[in-house]
């Protein structure tokens, strides 16, 4: 099951070529992945927030505009015992045309104690159902 967000592309998230600069993908990479963790049940309590980024990539497929509506479909691509990959499709919401792909490791984390957790069942059981695969990865 995929999660989605919408963006819309604000002219200062463009350069001087009137594209989408590459930066600002990660923007709308980021904000796509913090409403699915929200949503998924990981809190948005800065003072408890438990994931740290182990590392985020971007595609470039095609060239975003101005004003372009945009839609990220986020899913789980790997799932271990602390960490998970998210990947995302940046799509124009309007088309479907593929615009991005993105990637991101995320580590389920004790700031206090600065070392990885093992990913809480309940936690799990809610990445689980928006796997790509059927299959678990182990860590």
């Amino acid at each position: 099951m995929a999660y989605e967000t919408n963006v819309k592309v604000r002219f200062c998230e463009t350069d001087a070529l009137g594209h989408i600069s590459n930066i600002s993908y990660f923007i709308y990479l980021e904000e796509a992945r913090t409403d699915f963790f929200i949503d998924l049940g990981f809190g948005a309590d800065l003072e408890d927030w438990k994931v740290i980024m182990a590392s985020a990539k971007c595609d470039f497929v095609r060239q975003g505009y101005y004003n372009q509506k945009l839609k990220v479909v986020s899913e789980v691509l790997k799932l271990g015992r602390s960490s998970f990959t998210i990947v995302h499709r940046i799509e124009d919401a309007e088309n479907g045309e593929l615009i991005a792909n993105g990637e991101a490791s995320a580590v389920y984390f004790d700031f206090k104690e600065q070392k990885s957790e093992k990913i809480p069942d309940h936690l799990r059981s809610v990445l689980e159902k928006h796997l790509v695969k059927e299959t678990i990865a182990n860590e």
